[in-house]
């Protein structure tokens, strides 16, 4: 049985998906013009975003890596945030960008955000492919979002339920039994 078989509906094309990408990297090349960008990927859903948007970007960049986790192999965010790998990078003077797959209820991300703005960069803005601003719960919003999308469960393009289907190239609605709601 293919993953393929799993989907209910393709949301996003891998086409249309790229589109979105090569637009935010423009928008964010023009902002960060002679600044000192250090792009940070939040592990392990936006990988696949930050390797194509790190292309788009036409201005010297750096990039680094953290990985926190709040989801467990569930479907809703448990709210408690731990932080499984730092940053490598001393965070004085960069202009960060964070980047996420997904802003959903926002809990992570806060979570990060606040923790960052401790180490002194000189500006934090977010960029997300895609905002699901109707499940927000915490007060956060992205500077730099790829498209809306609506409350359903979507997967690929790094996006996962139970570490499956992030390898498939589009975005793809998952069958609501797959994840166990009928």
């Amino acid at each position: 049985m293919s993953m393929n078989d799993d989907i209910k509906e393709v949301y996003f094309s891998a086409e249309e998906i790229g589109d979105i990408v090569k637009n935010l990297g423009k928008r964010i090349s023009e902002d960060y013009e002679g600044k000192n960008l250090l792009l940070v990927s939040v592990l392990k859903g936006s990988v696949v975003f930050m390797a194509d948007l790190m292309r788009s970007i036409t201005v010297p960049c750096r990039i680094d890596f953290m990985s926190v986790s709040s989801y467990g192999s569930g479907t809703k965010t448990s709210g408690v945030v731990k932080l499984q790998k730092d940053l490598d990078i001393n965070l004085e003077g960069y202009d960060l960008l964070l980047v996420e797959d997904i802003l959903d209820s926002g809990k992570t991300l806060f979570y990060v955000r606040e923790m960052l703005k401790t180490r002194n960069p000189a500006s934090i803005r977010i960029c997300t492919l895609f905002d699901k601003p109707d499940r927000r719960e915490a007060d956060i919003h992205a500077d730099y979002s790829g498209t809306l999308v609506p409350d359903e469960f979507i997967v690929g393009y790094g996006l996962d339920f139970d570490e499956k289907y992030r390898n498939l190239p589009y975005i793809g609605v998952l069958k609501p039994e797959i994840y166990g709601e009928n």
